[in-house]
């Protein structure tokens, strides 16, 4: 049967609907929609469904190859453009040149528009709008504009069949807050998920106001009713201006570049971090560069107090040279490092002492120059050093005098009864290993209801399982490792912590 079939294209070839004749017959009849035949089956008479030859009216219809606007673009393409603009909407260009067809791209579509109708200075029109304008079609013959046009199809059917693979194309990124550094913003639309006032809008969804609506027309005066819809558009329209000045700081202060401000941000000690959290209420009223010069002098004032508190330090310490500072503060960061002294129970203690710590932070103007404060001993009741001390009576760098250094008094530890059982006497008779503990630990046994040899497996298990880390243990991994009472076994951890045979991690 010779009814001719349209061919949807795909993206990028022939076009969106096509014919396989370039001259084919339509039945022009309201029985049959979109029936076409070949002049061959017409000629001979065929049909089918509904279509009766003998009594149905027709019309020839062909292909419109011809330039009509520009010398590279036919009417029929002339035609289509404008269908996929008024099926897919201006600006969809890729979807406009998929309906061309033709291998037309995106961007040759969007510039002939452009230049053929926007440009046009007979706009909306084209330039050679007029029916009686046929220059173009007297200059080019039909033959000739089909063989460039069937040329420069095979020539891009050849560049695209020998191009690279494309790669497939990948889901646009979306507006949403999920693809942005900063929480909540919206790139594609600067906006924020949640703005200033959110709710704003719900006091105006639901207004309406039509023209000469509100107006007395006996006295010409706006009615009450009116007047209070004004009063809420002007304080949806005064909170639009809040939102719009808080997002403007956002934009000129560069906060939406977080990880360049995250970078800044490291560099600065934590004190620097604080002041300038504090500070930045301020950039409210301030341009960018004016803000950035207030913090500058904020962190040099840091500085700069953190150099007196220094030297003030110093003084103290009866330090007057650069040289003997630096070695004074040497010696200081090593009594720090090596912790409190040891008691004489401390197993672990050689893990504790060899374990490293942390490194001090140190302001970037005064590197040299700074570390924890220590408090002020006056010497000799005097708040500036004497001029003359003796060697003997001359206090150290650690603020102490010559001699031993004074060893802090270990407390008692109080092991508190548990409720509703009270102490277990425990004697030689009734527990062979009581002569294995001390006696802090013979009463916190007796408190604990614990027999000196479970006491004894508790203790070991314990500080096996310190050694592994160092010396350092968490009460809730010692609740793990022991199977009884979590409430003794909280205890027994707090007496060995307390005892510093163990660290708490």
């Amino acid at each position: 049967m010779g009814v001719i079939k349209k061919k949807t294209a795909v993206r990028s070839t022939e076009g969106g609907v096509k014919y396989v004749c370039d001259v084919r017959i339509r039945c022009a009849n309201a029985a049959c929609h979109d029936y076409d035949l070949c002049v061959p089956c017409f000629a001979d008479g065929k049909s089918s469904r509904d279509h009766d030859p003998r009594a149905h009216s027709y019309q020839v219809i062909e292909q419109h190859s011809i330039p009509i606007f520009t010398e590279d673009w036919g009417a029929d393409e002339e035609l289509a453009l404008l269908e996929g603009a008024e099926t897919y909407g201006l600006g969809s260009w890729a979807d406009i040149a998929d309906h061309i067809g033709g291998y037309r791209t995106k961007d040759e579509v969007r510039d002939h528009y452009i230049n053929t109708y926007i440009n046009s200075s007979k706009f909306p029109l084209p330039e050679h709008a007029s029916p009686e304008d046929t220059e173009l079609s007297d200059r080019i013959p039909r033959e000739e504009f089909q063989q460039r046009k069937k040329r420069r199809i095979e020539e891009r059917r050849e560049a695209a069949k020998n191009a690279p693979p494309a790669t497939p194309k990948q889901k646009p990124t979306a507006s949403v807050p999920a693809c942005h550094e900063v929480q909540g913003f919206m790139p594609g639309r600067l906006e924020f998920e949640t703005e200033y006032f959110n709710e704003a809008e719900e006091a105006v969804q639901h207004m309406q106001f039509d023209p000469g609506d509100g107006i007395n027309p006996r006295t010409g005066e706006l009615e009450p009713e009116m007047e209070l819809k004004m009063t809420i558009m002007d304080i949806y329209n005064a909170r639009l201006t809040q939102r719009v000045e808080r997002k403007k700081i956002l934009f000129e202060h560069k906060l939406l570049e977080y990880r360049k401000n995250s970078a800044s941000e490291k560099k600065r000690t934590k004190e620097e971090r604080d002041l300038l959290n504090k500070a930045k209420p301020f950039a409210r009223m301030m341009k960018h560069e004016d803000f950035t010069e207030f913090c500058n002098g904020l962190e040099y004032e840091h500085c700069l107090r953190q150099a007196i508190g220094q030297l003030q330090d110093w003084r103290m310490m009866q330090v007057t040279t650069i040289k003997a500072g630096e070695k004074y503060e040497q010696e200081k960061h090593h009594r720090l490092a090596r912790g409190p002294p040891v008691g004489s129970f401390d197993r672990l203690a050689a893990n504790r002492i060899n374990k490293p710590a942390p490194p001090a932070e140190t302001a970037v103007a005064t590197a040299q120059l700074t570390a924890p404060d220590l408090v002020l001993r006056p010497v000799d009741g005097q708040p500036t050093p004497p001029t003359s001390v003796s060697s003997a009576d001359k206090p150290m760098t650690n603020g102490t005098t010559n001699g031993a250094t004074p060893q802090p008094q270990k407390q008692k530890f109080q092991v508190q009864a548990l409720p509703g059982l009270p102490p277990m006497k425990i004697n030689d008779e009734n527990a062979a290993d009581l002569h294995l503990l001390l006696p802090a630990e013979q009463e916190l046994c007796s408190v604990l209801h614990i027999k000196p040899k479970p006491y004894l497996a508790i203790k070991e298990a314990i500080f096996a399982e310190a050694t592994k880390s160092g010396g350092m243990m968490k009460k809730k991994t010692a609740k793990e490792l022991c199977k009884v009472d979590e409430k003794k076994v909280s205890k027994l951890y707090d007496f060995f912590v307390h005892s510093r045979w163990i660290g708490k991690a």
